[in-house]
């Protein structure tokens, strides 16, 4: 056979595929009612996994192949049902009746910001409610833990640094608490190298800052030879400094800390890179879903099957979704199993979009829809 002859048999067998993937979504409607009559859920892991380990003994040299062409059917099949059966109400509604407007100029509003006045969190959180007064609270874990006990409306957190990469606690504090995040902004972070008056770099001894900030500092601290040591914040290093009587050592903050507790800038913009940016969240106990709105996040885990993060990605792939981060972390007392943090872009407007989340919501464990902002 030359190429044109055997791309007619492909289109022939296409055809036929095409017929009978129609039949078998019009079975999955049936199905769905019986499962409705029934009382039976939706998804049945056992014997999904039954029919694929079969599809895939059967198909010889194409089985994996053919396993990964029926998960994908089969996943298509399940939605079809969510969608019949109403699956995911619970999250639809909660969509649905989400607010729609951010009081980010309101002056009353109540904002919780991580670490003492000064620090970088707090320079995102002017940015964002330029008219509140924040309140502010020395760790991550007490920030979640007054947004907890409705201590105020919303938090100011830092999630992720361009050179850094993310912060791992807040990750953990967002998968255990499972806020909804109404807002994110990214910042330009340029570090300042500060002491007291009269302290010069030869002087030098010991350098004080929040782990990241180190970190992202790495090479010009490596230099220098300093001993590092890691404090709360930024701006609580800065205070410290500025408190102590002792004339070798350092604070690396922003320039407004400098400003703020009286101490010199000795040194400024040596981070790593030039373009270091971190992004910060405003987490709230709420729901807010703007027009605006074009970045969604999703935590979840994944049954003991083989390729379902693969599938699930593949399911948002497939409704246009574009993933921009993903993130794992250990789950709490289990061994070896883990959560996963995702952001993409997408909106819950879109009723594709809002029809895939609410599947989801029903076939993975610990699912939470954490936002659209």
């Amino acid at each position: 056979m030359n190429l044109q002859e055997i791309r007619q048999e492909i289109d022939t067998i296409d055809q036929q595929l095409v017929e009978l993937f129609v039949r078998r979504m019009n079975c999955s409607r049936q199905v769905a009612q019986y499962k409705y009559d029934n009382g039976l859920p939706v998804f049945d892991a056992a014997r999904e996994e039954h029919i694929l380990d079969k599809i895939e003994a059967t198909a010889g040299e194409h089985g994996s192949r053919a396993r990964q062409l029926y998960a994908a059917i089969m996943q298509l099949s399940r939605s079809l049902q969510h969608d019949l059966l109403g699956g995911g109400d619970a999250l639809r509604q909660r969509i649905l009746h989400a607010k729609d407007h951010v009081p980010f100029e309101d002056s009353t509003t109540r904002i919780i910001c991580f670490g003492v006045p000064g620090t970088y969190a707090h320079k995102a959180c002017r940015s964002l409610f330029p008219n509140a007064t924040p309140s502010f609270r020395p760790t991550f874990h007490d920030v979640f833990t007054a947004l907890e006990h409705e201590e105020a409306d919303f938090a100011v957190v830092p999630i992720e640094n361009s050179s850094a990469g993310s912060v791992t606690d807040v990750y953990d504090l967002m998968l255990q608490y499972r806020f909804s995040i109404a807002a994110a902004v990214s910042l330009p972070i340029d570090h300042c190298l500060t002491a007291k008056n009269g302290v010069t770099l030869s002087d030098i001894r010991q350098v004080y800052s929040h782990e990241q900030a180190l970190y992202q500092c790495s090479n010009f601290l490596r230099a220098h030879e300093w001993r590092q040591e890691v404090y709360h914040s930024t701006a609580a290093a800065a205070e410290m400094v500025s408190q102590s009587d002792r004339q070798d050592i350092a604070a690396i903050c922003s320039e407004e800390a400098a400003e703020k507790y009286g101490l010199n800038i000795l040194q400024k913009g040596f981070q790593n890179n030039p373009h270091n940016m971190t992004r910060f969240l405003v987490i709230t106990k709420s729901l807010y879903i703007t027009d605006t709105a074009d970045k969604i996040s999703l935590c979840f885990s994944l049954p003991h099957v083989t390729g379902s993060l693969y599938h699930t990605l593949g399911r948002m792939a497939a409704d246009g979704l574009n993933l921009t981060k993903i993130e794992s972390r250990p789950k709490p007392n289990t061994n070896f199993e883990y959560l996963f943090y995702l952001d993409f872009t997408g909106t819950v407007k879109d009723p594709r979009t809002l029809s895939l989340l609410c599947s989801l919501s029903e076939d993975l464990i610990d699912f939470s829809f954490l936002g659209n902002y």
